[in-house]
């Protein structure tokens, strides 16, 4: 449990006595073409809803949860993700996805912001089942202490004091993604469809953009019993996966490492500066390129990696177009139409198709995602701040003392 004094006058309660974790299965056919489908790529770490289908779009093929604007949504694979959310409609979601009803006095605003904070996220994933894809049992989930005021009203005014500083932390958040925004416009007009040269340029795979020979060029990381997670240790070589490229851009996420001995028998996957890779797993479709200079490093299955030839193509320039291009992801949606888990493998990759500006055009381009990328660094180190007075805002209104 978690090691925390009630206030007084608040009382703490196990979540399955004042909540409903509700999993009310409801098959394909029965449900409504224009119900609302939320799976978990539809839900941010912040609690926003991006891009909700109806039921007719989604194509759903399986068993899904139905829910109501009374619920939250708490999506129970990898819960360090926060991908817990307050719906103002009704629908259908993922059964990845577990819809909690508030019972006996407790505010479903209230509920939200205390499930979401840092202390509950790290509880939450620390009783997590599977190494690939760790889950949190609905009957753990029931378990998790609740610690609230016995008022409803002095429920609902944390809660309204925790909405407006969120409020605030977000609109800095905002600015970030303008960032981004800049990023793709600069992206398609001047490498992308909207240069007005764009139709003269060659179309080519990205397999011919590869070094030859290509099977080493173009390549996944170690696959079943090849790199257990038990053979991970606290220092070594370093071992890449979706958190390094999640955000689009390199990141260290997760340390992992291997021993030099383990990496004798691994050296196939290793990763070199300037390096593309892509997520293959969970969440796909993100790239990144891997930094020059870079610690000795391997992949692990969950990304594929592309050693390209730079008198054919940029790595910026790849990358981008990974996520990018609307030709690109056109084909990746092509490729995955009909399948009931989206996601990319090597063959898929090797057969998109883009046209490839000259690589002059190229390289003004990498300079281009630089400044930007320097802009980005400036904006996050601002936006720190506030979000640290939150998660400290958010602290004491769970200890009583706001």
């Amino acid at each position: 449990m978690i090691q925390v004094q009630t206030p007084q006058g608040w009382k703490q309660k196990p979540l399955k006595r004042v909540a409903e974790i509700e999993r009310q299965g409801i098959q394909p056919d029965q449900i409504s073409s224009d119900a609302h489908y939320v799976g978990l790529e539809h839900v941010d770490g912040e609690g926003n809803f991006i891009g909700v289908q109806n039921a007719q779009s989604a194509e759903l093929k399986s068993t899904k949860f139905s829910f109501s604007d009374q619920h939250i949504l708490y999506g129970k694979l990898r819960p360090y993700l926060r991908k817990i959310s307050r719906p103002e409609f009704s629908g259908v979601c993922s059964t990845d996805i577990l819809p909690i009803r508030p019972q006996n006095g407790l505010d479903r605003d209230y509920l939200f912001h205390y499930l979401r904070q840092q202390r509950l996220v790290d509880f939450a994933t620390a009783r997590c089942t599977g190494i690939n894809l760790p889950r949190l049992s609905p009957k753990a989930l029931a378990e998790f202490p609740v610690i609230y005021p016995d008022s409803l009203d002095e429920q609902k005014r944390i809660a309204a004091i925790l909405d407006k500083a969120d409020a605030i932390r977000r609109k800095r958040r905002q600015a970030l993604g303008l960032a981004d925004q800049l990023l793709q416009s600069t992206f398609l007009s001047m490498v992308g469809p909207k240069h007005p040269e764009y139709s003269g340029w060659p179309e080519q795979t990205i397999e011919s953009l590869a070094e030859t020979p290509v099977r080493q060029s173009m390549r996944t990381g170690p696959f079943g019993s090849a790199l257990k997670h038990s053979e991970f240790v606290d220092e070594g070589i370093a071992v890449l996966g979706i958190d390094n490229a999640v955000q689009n851009r390199f990141a260290w996420g997760e340390r992992r490492f291997i021993t030099e001995e383990k990496y004798d028998d691994l050296k196939r996957y290793t990763v070199k500066p300037n390096d593309v890779i892509i997520t293959i797993m969970g969440t796909t479709g993100r790239s990144a390129v891997v930094p020059d200079p870079i610690p000795t490093a391997i992949s692990t299955k969950h990304l594929a990696t592309i050693s390209l030839d730079k008198g054919k193509a940029h790595p910026e320039f790849i990358s981008n177009a990974i996520h990018r291009h609307p030709a690109i992801l056109k084909q990746i949606g092509n490729a995955n139409r009909g399948a009931i888990m989206s996601g990319l493998n090597l063959g898929i990759i090797k057969s998109l198709e883009l046209r490839v500006p000259p690589l002059p055009l190229q390289l003004q381009f990498a300079s281009a995602v630089q400044a930007i990328r320097d802009l980005e660094e400036r904006m996050e180190s601002t936006w720190s701040r506030p979000n640290e007075l939150f998660e400290s805002l958010t602290q004491r209104a769970f200890r009583g003392e706001l």
